[in-house]
């Protein structure tokens, strides 16, 4: 026996109810699913994947291989970050084609050199004409010495940009051992700046980020 037909009204109601229960579960879902967390978008002008070079202007009356300052949009190819924010531990690199990067501080530099494939693809060794670095003992912007006649202080309590131990680079051994009596550390030549020592520096901030721009 077939059960009794629902009243008008009543079938009604229920198809209702049961249209409201799924008008409520479709507006919780898409709540839901607005609220949701969105990965938060790196700053853009804290980090960038790709630091194109700066071009060389003949309208600078620079020679193409002489140091020049650093660009306020420059990107250093290693992190990402400005050099021109702290340019007292900026570091520079010439192509023969005019073209620079420019670097946070003399790791960079180094980091880059050791393994140029990894941070410009395109690039090889015999394009580089010229390495410089800020003398630390010269007014910021200042001061740039050839990279290789440069002395190099490791393990001083100066963290700049990197804050792992920067090298900070001076124009003489003497200059160099001056500061490293004052603040730690002992002197190297460009050549004692070897791959071990920059894996050492490497390793103590892998991320290769920055939380800041310190002072010498």
């Amino acid at each position: 026996m077939a059960p009794p037909a629902l009243p008008r009204l009543q079938r009604r109601a229920w198809l209702a109810i049961g249209l409201g229960g799924l008008l409520v579960s479709g507006g919780l879902a898409a709540w839901q699913w607005r609220a949701r967390p969105v990965a938060a978008a790196l700053p853009e002008d804290d980090y960038c994947l790709v630091a194109p070079p700066s071009p060389y202007d003949p309208a600078s009356g620079l020679p193409l291989t002489a140091a020049r300052a650093v660009p306020a949009d420059a990107r250093c190819p290693v992190c990402g970050m400005f050099p021109a924010r702290a340019p007292q531990w900026a570091a520079q690199l010439i192509f023969a084609n005019g073209e620079a990067h420019f670097f946070d501080s003399p790791l960079s530099l180094f980091m880059y050199l050791q393994d140029m494939p990894r941070y410009s693809p395109q690039r090889n060794a015999s394009e580089v004409v010229a390495r410089y670095v800020s003398d630390s003992n010269a007014a910021p912007g200042q001061g740039w010495l050839a990279a290789e006649q440069a002395f190099y202080v490791h393990g001083s309590n100066a963290r700049g940009p990197m804050r792992a131990g920067n090298l900070p680079a001076f124009a003489s051994r003497a200059a160099a051992q001056e500061f490293a009596t004052r603040r730690g550390g002992e002197v190297r030549s460009f050549a004692q700046v070897d791959a071990a020592l920059i894996a050492e520096l490497t390793q103590r901030n892998p991320d290769n980020g920055h939380a800041g721009h310190n002072k010498l």
